[in-house]
């Protein structure tokens, strides 16, 4: 039980570790943004509605790709669940001056830990706005998958 909490501190630790240095590595080729979003989760034949936070930065990789970082929270909205903390990675391509397709992966953990992998799409909808919807899929003892979109603000 303690090596699990001090793993899930450590593991927090460093996400906002990352997030708080990738600024200065990105010297002016990149974008912070932080985001809330909501959606659904379905496992095993069970659906429940989440919410969550983010907060993460993207490096430009040339004119067409990007490679980022990404902290979040999410919570089920069913009764006596946890909230779930994720460190992810994402790599994607630009579409046009306004959109990003992405790959994402990483950790989630709370009571139980699980890797997860998805996809999503970020469009910009003003100078520092922008929505984006994602599908990701937690691989634990049971498979469970969200579909989410977000409201967010690039900085």
């Amino acid at each position: 039980m303690k090596e699990n909490i001090m793993r899930k501190l450590i593991i927090a630790a460093a996400t906002v570790a990352t997030l708080s240095a990738t600024p200065a590595f990105a010297e002016t080729s990149g974008e912070g943004r932080i985001e809330a979003r909501g959606g659904i989760a379905w496992a095993g034949g069970n659906e429940e509605a989440i919410a969550g936070v983010a907060a993460g930065y993207d490096f430009d990789l040339g004119d067409k790709a990007f490679i980022g970082v990404e902290g979040s929270a999410d919570k089920i909205l069913a009764g006596g669940t946890d909230v779930v903390f994720g460190a992810t990675a994402r790599l994607g391509v630009k579409a046009g001056e306004n959109g990003k397709f992405y790959v994402n992966g990483g950790y989630s953990f709370n009571d139980s830990d699980a890797f997860h992998a998805g996809a999503g799409y970020q469009h910009k909808l003003g100078k520092n706005v922008y929505a984006k919807v994602e599908y990701r899929r937690f691989f634990d003892t049971v498979d469970v998958n969200t579909a989410a979109v977000g409201v967010g603000l690039a900085f």
